[in-house]
C-alpha cells in the first residue's frame, strides 16, 4: 500500500464505529483501535453487569487512551446496559408527561454517571424525534411526546444532564422520525410534511439540542422531499451540510443510524450507503448491529478508499470527518479528566428512576367495578405485540413479576396474537384480573381480545404500558413505558404497597 493510499486508509478507519461480537474485545478490534480505529459502539450483546463493562471499556482504552466508546441507552425501552432486567429508568414519554425539565435532567444526570463509571462516553440519546403520529412503529413512547415545544425543553434538559456527567449526548434521529408509518429498519419512511411545518414541529428539538451544546446529532434514513426529494437524509448533503450544519449551526459530530438498515443499505449497498453519507457530510458510521466482524469493516473501509481515489468521495471531506471524531474523542477524555465519574451501578435499580417512574403513572377511572388497591393475589395477563427491533426481543418488561413480590400468589398468562384464547381472563378464577397492554390502539387482535375479557370480567384493570392513545376499561392505569421502573410504578398502584429499598 503505497503512503498515500495509507493515510486514507487511517482515515477511512478513523470514521467507522463498528460493533463487535462478544464481552471482551475481540483480537481484531485491538488490532484496528492500534491502526487508527477512532470509535466502538457496545450493543447488549456485550453486556453482562457494570464489572464487565467496566472491565471490556478498559481493556478498549489500553489499546488507545482516546478511543470513544459508544452505547445506544435511551433510559427507557431502549436500554442495553439494563438490558437483562430492563431499565430502572422511565423513557421519554413518562418524562414528558411530567413535564418536569430540572427531574429530566436529573434523570440523565443519574445514567449519565453510570455510563461514564462504566467506560462508555458516548451515548445515542436523547431521541428528539416529535411523535406526532400516535400510529409510529418505531418511535412511540421512545419520544418526550406529540408537542414541539415540550419535546425540545425536555431535549434540552437530557442533554445538558447526560453530558454534565461526562458522557457525550446525540441527538436523533434528524431530521425528525415522529411522523412515520415505517420503521427505517426495513424500508425507506417518507416524510410529507412542507417546510413551515418541518421548522416548526420536526426540526424544533433539534435546534434547543444544538443551542444546548450537543456533541453528537444522528441521522434518520428518511426521505423528506420538502428538504431533499431524492435522497434519504442519511445521504443527504442538502440536509446534513445546508440544514444541520449552515442553517442550524451544528459544529459537531454527525453520525449515522445503523448503516446496515433497509432504508439505505437496501438501496444502494452497505459500501454505497456508507461512501455516499460520507460525502454527504457525516463523520461517523455506525456499523455492526447486524455486520459485526473484521470482513465487513474491512471491506468498508476499502470501499471508503477506493471512493476516494475515484473522486467519488473527496479527500478533504474524508478528513473533516476523521478531524471531528478526533475532536469528540478529545473531548470525551477532558470530560472523563474532569471528573468525577460517579459509582458503578451496584444491582439495585435508579432510585431517582423509580421516582420519576411512579410521577408518570396517569389513572383514569369511568365507573364500574375495578376498585384499587387490589388487597390480593391476581392473575395478570400481558398482550404481547410483535417486538420492536429498536428495543429488541429480550429485554424483559411487564407487570406480572414486580406485582408478584407484592402480592404473592399472582399468576401471569402472556399471549400474542398467533395464541391468544376466546376468554384471555379465564384463569382468573375470581382473582382480580389484570389486562397488560402495549400500544393498544395499535394492534386490532389485541383490541378484540381485551374487550371479551371485559365483556367477561368487567372489574378487570387494563394497564398500558405503551403509548396510552386508546383508554379502556373501568380503571385503566398509563404508565408510558414497559421499563422496569415502569412496571414496578404500576405494580405499586395495583396492590397498594410502596417498595423503598432493594427493588
Amino acid at each position: 500500500m503505497s503512503a498515500s493510499n495509507g493515510n486514507l486508509a487511517a482515515l477511512a478507519t478513523a470514521v467507522l464505529q463498528p460493533g463487535f461480537v462478544g464481552t471482551v474485545p475481540p483480537d481484531w478490534v485491538r488490532r484496528w483501535l492500534g491502526d487508527g480505529l477512532g470509535s466502538v459502539v457496545l450493543f447488549s450483546r456485550n453486556v453482562v453487569d457494570p464489572e464487565q463493562v467496566s472491565a471490556l471499556t478498559a481493556a478498549l482504552r489500553a489499546e488507545r487512551p482516546d478511543v470513544i466508546v459508544a452505547i445506544d441507552e435511551e433510559a427507557g425501552d431502549v436500554t442495553r446496559i439494563e438490558s437483562v432486567r430492563g431499565s430502572s429508568r422511565p423513557g421519554n414519554l413518562a418524562l414528558g408527561i411530567v413535564d418536569d425539565p430540572a427531574l429530566t435532567e436529573e434523570v440523565a444526570r443519574d445514567l449519565g454517571a453510570e455510563l461514564a463509571a462504566a467506560g462508555v462516553t458516548l451515548n445515542y440519546a436523547p431521541d428528539a424525534d416529535v411523535n406526532s403520529n400516535p400510529d409510529n412503529p418505531v418511535i412511540g413512547v421512545r419520544s418526550f411526546g406529540a408537542d414541539a415545544a415540550l419535546v425540545a425543553r425536555h431535549t434540552t434538559a437530557w442533554v445538558r444532564g447526560l453530558q454534565s456527567s461526562g458522557v457525550a449526548a446525540c441527538a436523533k434521529h434528524f431530521p425528525g422520525h415522529g411522523d412515520t408509518h415505517v420503521d427505517s429498519h426495513h424500508d425507506l419512511p417518507r416524510i410529507t410534511a412542507d417546510r413551515a411545518r418541518l421548522d416548526a414541529v420536526e426540526l424544533a428539538p433539534f435546534r434547543a439540542a444544538v443551542a444546548a451544546g450537543v456533541q453528537a446529532v444522528m441521522t434518520g434514513h428518511l426521505l423528506v422531499p420538502a428538504l431533499d426529494p431524492h435522497l434519504p437524509a442519511t445521504l443527504s448533503s442538502r440536509i446534513l451540510g445546508g440544514l444541520l450544519r449552515e442553517e442550524l449551526g451544528f459544529s459537531g459530530v454527525v453520525v449515522t443510524d445503523g448503516i446496515e438498515m433497509q432504508a439505505v443499505a437496501g438501496r444502494y449497498g452497505l459500501a454505497g450507503a456508507v461512501v455516499r453519507a460520507l460525502a454527504a457530510g457525516a463523520d461517523a458510521i455506525c456499523v455492526g448491529g447486524e455486520h459485526a466482524d473484521e470482513q465487513t469493516v474491512r471491506h468498508l473501509r476499502d470501499a471508503i478508499v477506493a471512493a476516494v481515489v475515484t473522486g467519488d468521495l473527496p479527500e478533504e471531506r474524508l478528513a473533516e470527518a476523521a478531524k471531528r471524531v478526533g475532536q469528540l474523542a478529545a473531548w470525551t477524555v477532558a470530560a472523563r479528566a474532569a471528573g468525577p465519574l460517579g459509582d458503578p451501578a451496584d444491582g439495585t435499580g435508579s432510585a431517582v428512576g423509580l421516582h420519576a417512574a411512579r410521577r408518570a403513572v396517569r389513572i383514569t377511572r369511568t365507573g364500574g367495578e375495578a376498585a384499587l388497591p387490589l388487597g390480593r393475589a391476581a392473575h395478570v395477563v400481558e398482550f404481547a405485540p410483535p417486538h420492536n427491533i429498536a428495543i429488541g426481543a429480550d429485554t424483559p418488561w411487564g407487570v406480572a413479576a414486580p406485582l408478584a413480590e407484592l402480592l404473592p400468589g399472582t399468576t401471569v398468562a402472556r399471549y400474542t396474537e398467533a395464541a391468544t384464547p376466546a376468554d384471555p381472563g379465564a384463569d382468573a378464577a375470581g382473582r382480580p384480573l389484570v389486562l397488560v397492554v402495549r400500544d393498544l390502539h395499535r394492534h386490532t387482535w389485541m383490541r378484540a381480545a381485551v374487550d371479551r375479557a371485559l365483556i367477561a370480567r368487567p372489574d378487570a384493570v387494563v394497564v398500558e404500558l405503551g403509548v396510552p392513545a386508546l383508554v379502556t376499561g373501568p380503571v385503566h392505569i398509563a404508565t408510558h413505558g414497559a421499563t422496569r421502573a415502569a412496571g414496578r410504578a404500576a405494580a405499586e398502584v395495583l396492590s397498594g404497597v410502596t417498595v423503598t429499598s432493594g427493588w
